[in-house]
């Protein structure tokens, strides 16, 4: 992201266990199920982003949603690909090493590894959705903390569905490359969702 102003830490921190103390006491998932994506929806979807973006993201701003709907009903669902994926290949496959030969991942780690990069992972998009709506006003955007949890999300399709390359970890490096492409779609995503000038996009995702 460009300079500009961010979110103060206490305020983030805040912002995130608010959203995760609503989400545990059911409030998104009981209120907002109509909102949650079938399977079916959420394939489309995932296709959608990734081969024809442009129209996609029309139809993600036009959408109601929630952060309980958008997590539930895809986030946590597609970011599941790439640890399960993580946890075959290391264990399963392993890496190979010069001398040493094949070098697999005992199944305990290789659980606990992934789960604290799940957790992770979906705890960092959250976060940088509250940088990214933050940084609104600075580039002529609209503040909107549902758009901006959209941009970022639907942004990590490509580097989640890559993550399935994980399964050999010698090809677990495509998925990075994948993840660029994330980057282009932050890019075309932002005027539709934060409503900034499409000349300022490219300094908004920088």
């Amino acid at each position: 992201m460009q300079a500009g102003r961010l979110p103060e830490s206490g305020n983030a921190m805040t912002s995130l266990r608010d959203g995760l103390r609503l989400y545990r006491c059911g409030d998104f998932a009981n209120n907002n199920r109509k909102l949650t994506m079938d399977p079916a929806k959420l394939i489309e979807r995932a296709k959608g982003i990734c081969l024809s973006p442009k129209t996609e993201w029309e139809k993600i701003a036009a959408e109601p949603a929630t952060v309980g709907s958008l997590f539930t009903g895809y986030a946590m669902i597609l970011a599941a690909i790439p640890a399960i994926a993580g946890v075959i290949g290391s264990t399963v496959f392993g890496i190979q090493l010069p001398i040493i030969g094949t070098v697999r991942t005992p199944i305990g780690s290789a659980l606990a590894h992934a789960v604290v990069a799940y957790v992770l992972g979906l705890a960092a998009v959250y976060v940088i959705s509250l940088i990214v709506n933050a940084l609104a006003p600075t580039f002529d955007g609209q503040k909107d903390p549902i758009a901006a949890l959209k941009v970022v999300m639907y942004s990590m399709t490509p580097g989640w569905l890559a993550g399935i390359l994980s399964i050999i970890p010698m090809l677990g490096v495509l998925a990075v490359i994948a993840a660029f492409y994330g980057l282009y779609l932050i890019y075309i995503g932002l005027p539709k969702t934060m409503k900034n000038p499409e000349t300022k996009s490219l300094g908004y995702t920088a």
